[in-house]
């Protein structure tokens, strides 16, 4: 029988996925899915006295640090990598009562974060709202005529979270008047102007800016007048 190479020690029990069919030394039972290597023989894991473990494959790392942490018996599972010439982890054996503990131990956990994330989310709802109100608050103080709705749409808009509008930029948080001024501004062009429909019939944006520059200009000078002016579309 050919000898397997010997797969790198790491400081516990190792178990070897053959790429080869292999059979037991002392039993002869296979073809072996796990084997342990002892002087150079497969052994079978009910030769091994490692009969009674279950394999948990690699990817998820606390589990199986928590299964090992669990199980008064464990081993590295192992494979070899032929194009890198290295063994490389599979995943381990531990007893299926430690496993189920673990399990448990990271339903917990992931239940915490659950909780934890929808605190967060509830928390950073509260902070949008509060924020969007001091936007729209800043709103009516530069431009007294825009309607109450309108401020609160803007600045709804301007302050979506992840959104990169101006009213998440810095100048935004702070409440600048130079951000809040540009949302309004953005506000205007494409409520009360023609601007998209501009767009869409192909006109270049800086030239459809400039078409409508006039329009904007005079819904702001009515809204910083303390006048109210209806959306023209």
């Amino acid at each position: 029988m050919t000898r397997l190479a010997t797969p790198p020690h790491h400081g516990g029990l190792v178990v070897v996925q053959p790429l080869r069919h292999r059979r037991c030394a002392a039993c002869r039972r296979g073809p072996l899915s796990l084997l342990v290597l002892e002087d150079g023989a497969p052994r079978c894991l009910e030769c091994a006295d490692l009969g009674h473990l279950v394999f948990l494959p690699r990817g998820d790392t606390a589990l199986t640090r928590r299964s090992r942490e669990e199980s008064t018996l464990s081993a590295v599972v192992v494979r070899f990598n032929r194009r890198r010439a290295r063994y490389e982890r599979q995943g381990v054996l531990v007893e299926e009562a430690a496993l189920v503990r673990a399990e448990a131990r990271c339903l917990a956990d992931a239940e915490a974060r659950r909780r934890r994330r929808a605190r967060g989310a509830k928390l950073r709802a509260a902070q949008d709202v509060r924020f969007t109100r001091a936007f729209a608050a800043e709103i009516l103080r530069l431009f007294p005529g825009c309607p109450a709705e309108r401020a609160l749409a803007i600045a709804t808009h301007a302050s979506v979270r992840g959104s990169g509008r101006v009213g998440r930029t810095a100048a935004g948080r702070s409440l600048t008047e130079g951000a809040v001024i540009s949302a309004v501004v953005a506000g205007v062009r494409h409520v009360d102007t023609p601007y998209d429909q501009l767009l869409m019939n192909g006109v270049p944006r800086y030239e459809a800016r400039r078409r409508i520059a006039g329009t904007v200009e005079a819904v702001l000078r009515t809204w910083e007048a303390g006048v109210e002016v209806r959306s023209t579309g």
